[in-house]
């Protein structure tokens, strides 16, 4: 295919044309797919049915676990979370089903208490908080929400600009903290280089309520068998540092098994579990022990967990591969846009023509195609160079995300030669 950049005005007018034709032709088709959101699909969650089955009226429960109390979670889930992220289970809390909860609480009690007795946030003129960019919009919305100054930083194939971020976390203490998805991130896929790891575990903050809210939620989340990231330990790193109080991990089977019903773990140093448990003695009464007790004897250990999640990449998998393989064979050689080939997540990432995201993802709204807001992987939306878009492939099935990829790919070039069309007036 001839790249786009090389076509003249002629060339141009007529693909235009013929772009348009083929999508008002989409358009009549009436469609209604949705790709907004990383959610997993029917087929994912009918893998996990049968733990509804584990505990019924029968079975034997410890008499606790059906009282109150036990705030920082089952011994067993204790057990199973510090399995699967590698860490003592002296350095988790079990909550129950939403990871971004405990971020939201997280970011809630630095700004109305203070983290191990500094001042809290509400009480300082300016607070800021570091964003990698592009990056996953709930975390940028928690922060907003608050009020929080955000500071988009660039992520590039080994992490976070470490760089940018030792510059203003060692320098300015009114930097609170920095968002991180550190395996697969949401939404390039990237994984954090064990360089990157050493340099965050070594960071000299100027605030000494600075915290990095790891959210390593693809932890697991593999797509190959034999192709995989792994993470180095932020927990074992920031304790060889010297700096075991300075991260916050969280994880969550809430795309292992039911998003809805799932287990949401926090693991950090001792130091900060004290303090987190003296307001959670006064916010809850305990989260639900039936549901960590329903997940551990389901999966029963970490080769019980990684061998449900191979099922799961057998069902993500395909959808994957049929996206990058639409996106290759439509694309490839035009020179208006490049996309990420994971190996892990829930993602694909897609970088259009600068000033082209939004266009792409209205002409897909208006063919019927509802995408991820162009933007919402920058704070506050705003890509400044108006090119970011996040694809999610998970929920839709095979047959209608192949159909929704074609007309993606279609409002791309459309887009695309109007654009370029338009620089050459």
């Amino acid at each position: 295919m001839k790249s786009y950049v090389t076509m003249n005005k002629e060339e141009l007018t007529n693909l235009v044309q013929e772009l348009q034709i083929q999508y008002d032709h989409f358009k009549s088709q009436g469609l209604q797919l949705n790709m907004a959101r990383g959610k997993p699909d029917f087929d994912q969650l009918g893998l996990s049915k049968d733990m509804l089955d584990v505990i019924d009226s029968q079975s034997e429960i410890p008499n606790d676990y059906l009282n109150y109390g036990i705030l920082d979670g089952t011994l067993e889930a204790k057990e199973f979370f510090a399995e699967m992220l590698d860490v003592s289970k002296d350095n988790l809390i079990i909550y129950g089903n939403s990871s971004l909860n405990i971020m939201f609480d997280q970011i809630s009690r630095g700004y109305t208490h203070g983290y191990m007795g500094a001042t809290p946030w509400c009480q300082l003129d300016k607070i800021k908080f570091l964003c990698p960019v592009p990056g996953y919009d709930r975390h940028f919305a928690i922060t907003e929400h608050f009020g929080i100054e955000m500071i988009p930083v660039p992520l590039n194939d080994n992490g976070p600009d470490m760089d940018v971020v030792e510059q203003y976390v060692n320098n300015d203490e009114s930097v609170k903290g920095i968002w991180c998805v550190p395996q697969y991130s949401n939404p390039t896929g990237t994984t954090y280089s064990d360089e990157t790891v050493k340099r965050f575990a070594s960071l000299k903050p100027a605030a000494k309520d600075f915290r990095i809210f790891w959210d390593n939620a693809y932890c697991i989340h593999h797509l190959y068998s034999d192709k995989q990231d792994h993470v180095a330990n932020i927990i074992k790193a920031c304790e060889e540092a010297g700096n075991p109080d300075i991260v916050f991990e969280f994880c969550s089977t809430s795309k292992v098994t039911f998003p809805g019903s799932g287990v949401a773990a926090m693991a950090t140093s001792k130091n900060n579990k004290q303090d987190i448990l003296k307001h959670m003695t006064i916010q809850t009464i305990g989260h639900d022990k039936i549901n960590q007790l329903r997940h551990v004897r389901y999966f029963k250990n970490i080769d019980g967990l990684m061998k449900h999640m191979e099922k799961q990449a057998d069902v993500l998998r395909p959808k994957f591969e049929a996206v990058i393989e639409i996106l290759d064979k439509e694309l490839s050689g035009l020179d208006i846009a490049s996309w990420s080939h994971p190996l892990g997540g829930y993602f694909v990432s897609f970088d259009a023509m600068e000033g082209c995201a939004k266009d792409i993802v209205n002409a897909c709204k208006e063919a019927g195609v509802i995408l991820t807001g162009a933007g919402a992987t920058y704070p506050y939306g705003k890509d400044p160079k108006d090119s970011h878009i996040r694809i999610a492939p998970s929920y839709p099935t095979l047959d209608e995300l192949k159909q929704a990829a074609q007309l993606f790919t279609l409002c791309v070039k459309l887009v695309s030669a109007k654009k370029t069309l338009e620089s050459l007036h």
